[in-house]
């Protein structure tokens, strides 16, 4: 069967460099124009749009981290309305897969874990998560959202927001700060100055914490008698003076302070960090790095995302439906030249590898297959099987394909946590490991195609192309058919074989393995 795989693959390995475009005038979008506006000094111009196939793949992996199912795809092509990817996109954002896979981007941010560096164990893990992901389900408004976390008291097992104060290595003010700033403003704290952090840090310098008589619980709570009974001054990032007056929590002049409509950071922060998850690449990049020296690539562009978030009342849906409906994100994948890519590279989609929780999730999702999951610490000790590890919470449980594959540690909530670089075991393991060889042969992941061995030998065409659809979202070149068919042939006819050599070869192409 390997030696099968190698074949096809070498037969029906899909080209992502070297891309023609034919270019196109700037859309009506306030996106497209903004990048347009930007593109033109550099010479560059939008690539043009993306076809079908593409589009949907991407939309698909980009919001809910599954592939679209052969019937999605054939309902979408025969559809010829002009407004069908808009209605996609807005069934997407609604849909309980695109909150597994949005939620767990916020719990790598959060740091959701149940053991070292920070201990939150299991308990609160829970509680935590579950509360993060209705949150993300209900489109709570993200000020909001942020309160709720900035201005939380009570019990990590029954108040979920607390445990955002407990997330950390030490649990002091300075630490604290540093977290916020990281978080919710996209700063880090060592890079502004120390004045600054000391003015940060006393906005969280009444956080207390005490345990109870149940294991492992811990009160977080405002601690009035660290401020002193009278007003203490305090000054905000941007330079503001303000006055705590004696009995009042620091944190909710704080998050009012930061939820406002002119705060220089909150939303500059996560609609960076949404064009960053989306295209690839930040506007300002890092994208968690927003300090002054690091300006944005297009100010116009992180101004009019924005403007937007704040004028529809913090609605993170409504960011992403803008970009989403461009044609700067609907473009066919472009890498602009070496020596304007970092000034230019935001405009384009950025062909890069999949996390490794989607790409474990969609070769269970078309082998029909589960996935086993472990903790590998003895508080607490567990061994599960699920079928989406998106949906995972807990950042101490995991498995060796997501070690493997770059899955982040969360320990420290920094983007750069996860690796989404190709390396070469990971490369030998799609290509040899048994692990991937015991889900292609189970019989449940080919139960569509039990009627392939009264397939006649003369016409394999309908199973290549349900496995092309399956696996990459399109249907089969002239030649890939043509290359399938002459396998067949060579190997006796068409057999459950074939199918799961085809298979496994169209999971080791660079095409399954990335976004584009």
């Amino acid at each position: 069967m390997k030696d099968g795989v190698r074949q096809i693959t070498c037969a029906c390995g899909y080209a992502l460099a070297g891309f023609a475009f034919a270019l196109s005038a700037a859309t009506d979008s306030d996106v497209d124009r903004s990048v347009a506006d930007h593109l033109v000094q550099f010479k560059l111009t939008l690539p043009a749009r993306c076809d079908d196939e593409t589009f949907l793949r991407r939309i698909h992996l980009d919001l809910t981290g599954l592939l679209p199912d052969p019937d999605q795809i054939r309902q979408f092509l025969r559809d010829t309305r002009p407004e069908k990817r808009r209605e996609l996109i807005n069934a997407l954002l609604d849909a309980p897969a695109c909150a597994d896979y949005q939620a767990m981007k916020w719990l790598d941010l959060l740091r959701v874990k149940s053991e070292f560096p920070a201990n939150l164990w299991p308990n609160a893990v829970q509680v935590y998560s579950r509360w993060i992901r209705k949150c993300v389900s209900d489109n709570t408004p993200y000020d909001a959202f942020a309160r709720e976390l900035l201005a939380a008291n009570g019990s990590n097992f029954r108040d979920p927001p607390v445990n955002f104060f407990r997330a950390l290595p030490q649990k002091d003010a300075t630490n604290i700060a540093a977290f916020v700033a990281q978080s919710l403003m996209g700063l880090r704290l060592q890079t502004l100055p120390a004045s600054t952090q000391s003015d940060l840090a006393r906005f969280f310098s009444a956080v207390d914490y005490k345990s109870t008589t149940e294991w492992k619980e811990e009160i977080v709570f405002f601690n009035p008698s660290k401020l002193g009974p009278d007003p203490v001054a305090m000054r905000f990032p941007d330079g503001k003076a303000a006055r705590c007056a004696p009995g009042s929590d620091p944190r909710q002049l704080f998050s009012a302070w930061l939820t406002s409509p002119g705060n220089p950071y909150f939303a500059r922060c996560i609609v960076n960090r949404i064009w960053f998850q989306l295209m690839g690449r930040g506007i300002v990049h890092e994208a968690d790095d927003l300090r002054p020296d690091n300006p944005p690539a297009n100010p116009a562009l992180l101004a009019l995302l924005e403007k937007s978030l704040k004028e529809n009342a913090f609605d993170l849906h409504a960011v992403f439906r803008l970009i989403l409906n461009s044609q700067t994100y609907q473009a066919e994948p472009f890498t602009p030249p070496a020596p304007l890519a970092q000034r230019t590279g935001y405009a384009f989609y950025q062909i890069r590898q999949l996390d490794a929780e989607v790409l474990l999730d969609i070769i269970c999702q078309i082998t029909g297959t589960t996935e086993s999951y472990s903790s590998q610490v003895p508080e607490p000790y567990t061994n599960f099987t699920e079928s989406r590890s998106v949906r995972i919470s807990d950042g101490s449980v995991t498995n060796p394909f997501l070690e493997m594959f770059g899955r982040p540690p969360r320990d420290t909530g920094l983007l750069s946590e996860r690796s989404n670089s190709p390396t070469t075991a990971q490369r030998l393991h799609l290509l040899n490991a048994t692990h991937i060889q015991n889900k292609l042969q189970r019989p449940s992941s080919f139960r569509r195609f039990k009627r392939d061995r009264e397939m006649p030998s003369a016409s394999p065409v309908r199973p290549i192309e349900e496995l092309y659809l399956l696996a990459l979202s399109r249907h089969p070149t002239p030649e890939e058919r043509q290359a399938v068919s002459e396998y067949t042939r060579a190997n006796g006819g068409p057999d459950i074989t074939i199918a799961q050599d085809l298979l496994w070869a169209l999971i080791n192409t660079k095409e399954f393995c990335v976004r584009r």
